[in-house]
C-alpha cells in the first residue's frame, strides 16, 4: 500500500493511498475467517462453516468490511507519521476521494482536521478595562417597595365601588361557545387581577367598571394560536359575577418585615435587607455589563490579534449551519432561484466565510483561555443548569434534558457556560474582586 502524507498546516492534513487489489483481497480472507466462527449458517455446525460459503453469502459486507479495514490502516499510520493523537482530532477524517480503478485498486484521499496550536501571548493584556458599576439608593428603594407590594396579603376594599386598573376582582365565571360550556372555562371566587393580562385578550378590561354582585355576559375571541384547537379563534361569552374587590396594602418596611424577607437571618434589620438588595442588584448589573459590553469586545480583540490556524472542515460545518438558517428565511421564490443556480449559493458561502472563521477561531481560543487558567464545566453542572432553567419555565427537566441530548445541544451549552466562566474569572480579576 502506497500512501503520502501532506500537512497543509497546524489544523489540516491530506492523505492520498493507492490501496493495491492485493491487500484487499488478503483483508477479505482475513474478515471472511472471522466471520466463519461466529455464523451460524443451517447445514453447519457453529464455528465450522467454510470461508468460501461465507465469501458467497455475504460477499458485498465482505468486501465492505475489507476495504475499510485499509482505510483504517491508512489512516492509523498516517495518524503516527503526523504525530496526531486520536484525542485531538476534531470530528471524523472525512474520505473525500474513494475511486476504485479497472485493475482492482483504489486511489483514495482522506481529510484530516485537528485542534490548533493556540498561543495566547498576553492575553491578559488585551482584558478591557472594568468599570465598577454601583446602585444608587433610589433604586434600593425602588426594589424594597416593590418586594413590599408583592409579599402583601390581599385585603377587602374599605368601601365598595366599581372596579379599577390594578385591583384584584374576586368573580365567579362560566364560559360558552356557541351556548356550550366548555371544559376548564369555570371558576368561582377567582381573584382575577385587572391589567395583568394573565386572561383571555380583552377580558379583563370588560370587567373594569363593575360593580358589587353586578352579573354581566364578558365577550371575547380566542387567539388563533391558543393552546386548545378546539377554542382556538373561536368567540366565546363568560357569565361573570362580580363578589368583591381586593387590593394589596403593603407591609411596612421595617425590621419586622426584613426578618419575613431574610428568614434565615434572626437579627435582619431593613439596613441588613438594603444590603442584600444592593447586592442582588449590583450583581444582576455587573452581569449585564459583562455579558453584553465587556465579553464581546474582548473576543473580539482577542480574534483580531491572535493567529493560528483554523480546521476548514469545522469552518465549513459552520457556514452550512448559517446557510441553512439563512435559507429558512427566504422565501419560495428565493429559494427556487437557488435551486437553478449553483453560483448563488457558492456566493452566498463566501458572504458567511468570515463570520464563521471568527466564530471557530473564538471558540478555540475560548478552549485554550479556560485550559490556560484551569478552568472547566462538569456535566453535572450542565445538566443543574438545564434543570434549573426548565424549572423557571414550568417544564419537566427530564424531557427537556433529554430533547437537548437528542438534538446534541450539549456540548454547545457546555462551551457557552466554560466562556461564561473564564471570561468572568479574568473580568473580575482586572477589576480587583
Amino acid at each position: 500500500m502506497e500512501f503520502n502524507v501532506q500537512k497543509v498546516d497546524e489544523a489540516n492534513a491530506v492523505v492520498t493511498a493507492t490501496v493495491s487489489k492485493d491487500l484487499i483481497e488478503k483483508n477479505l480472507d482475513k474478515v471472511a475467517k472471522q466471520a466463519a466462527k461466529t455464523l451460524d449458517i443451517q447445514g453447519f455446525r457453529k464455528g465450522k462453516v467454510p470461508v468460501s460459503i461465507v465469501k458467497q453469502r455475504y460477499a458485498d459486507k465482505l468486501q465492505q468490511d475489507a476495504e475499510s479495514d485499509a482505510l483504517r490502516d491508512i489512516l492509523t499510520k498516517s495518524l503516527e507519521e503526523l504525530n496526531i493523537k486520536n484525542e485531538d482530532l476534531v470530528g471524523e477524517p472525512s474520505v473525500t476521494k474513494f475511486d476504485k480503478k479497472d485493475d482492482g485498486d483504489i486511489d483514495v484521499e482522506i481529510k484530516i482536521a485537528c485542534k490548533p496550536e493556540v498561543d495566547l501571548g498576553d492575553y491578559k493584556a488585551l482584558i478591557p478595562e472594568v468599570e465598577d458599576k454601583d446602585i444608587d439608593e433610589k433604586e434600593i428603594a425602588e426594589r424594597l417597595d416593590e418586594m413590599a407590594k408583592s409579599s402583601a396579603p390581599l385585603q377587602k376594599i374599605k368601601r365598595k365601588r366599581m372596579v379599577r386598573d390594578g385591583d384584584f376582582a374576586v368573580i365567579d365565571f362560566e364560559g360558552f361557545v356557541d351556548g356550550v360550556a366548555f371544559e376548564g372555562g369555570k371558576a368561582e371566587k377567582y381573584p382575577l387581577e385587572i391589567g395583568s393580562g394573565s386572561f383571555i385578550p380583552g377580558f379583563e378590561e370588560q370587567i373594569v367598571g363593575m360593580k358589587y354582585e353586578e352579573q354581566k355576559d364578558v365577550t371575547v375571541t380566542f387567539p388563533a394560536e391558543y393552546q386548545s384547537e378546539e377554542l382556538a379563534g373561536k368567540e366565546a361569552v363568560f357569565k361573570v359575577t362580580l363578589h368583591e374587590i381586593q387590593e394589596k396594602v403593603p407591609a411596612e418596611i421595617d425590621d419586622e418585615f426584613a426578618k419575613k424577607m431574610l428568614p434565615n437571618e434572626e437579627e435582619a434589620t431593613v439596613d441588613t435587607l438594603k444590603e442584600k438588595i444592593k447586592e442582588q442588584l449590583k450583581n444582576a448589573e455587573m452581569s449585564k455589563y459583562y455579558r453584553e459590553e465587556l465579553k464581546p469586545a474582548y473576543l473580539d480583540k482577542l480574534v483580531e490579534e491572535l493567529n493560528f490556524a483554523l480546521p476548514t472542515s469545522v469552518i465549513d460545518q459552520e457556514i452550512n449551519f448559517a446557510l441553512n438558517n439563512k435559507v429558512r428565511t427566504m422565501t419560495e421564490d428565493e429559494i427556487k432561484a437557488l435551486q437553478e443556480d449553483a453560483s448563488k449559493v457558492e456566493s452566498m458561502r463566501d458572504e458567511l466565510r468570515e463570520d464563521a472563521e471568527k466564530s471557530v477561531k473564538a471558540t478555540f481560543i475560548v478552549d485554550a483561555l479556560a485550559k490556560a487558567e484551569g478552568v472547566d464545566v462538569s456535566d453535572q453542572e450542565v445538566t443543574q443548569v438545564i434543570y434549573y432553567e426548565a424549572m423557571q419555565m414550568g417544564q419537566n427537566p427530564q424531557d427537556v434534558l433529554k430533547q437537548y441530548q437528542e438534538a446534541g445541544y450539549l456540548p454547545a451549552i457546555k462551551m457557552s457556560m466554560i466562556e461564561d466562566k473564564v471570561i468572568t474569572k479574568l473580568l473580575d480579576e482586572k477589576l480587583g474582586k
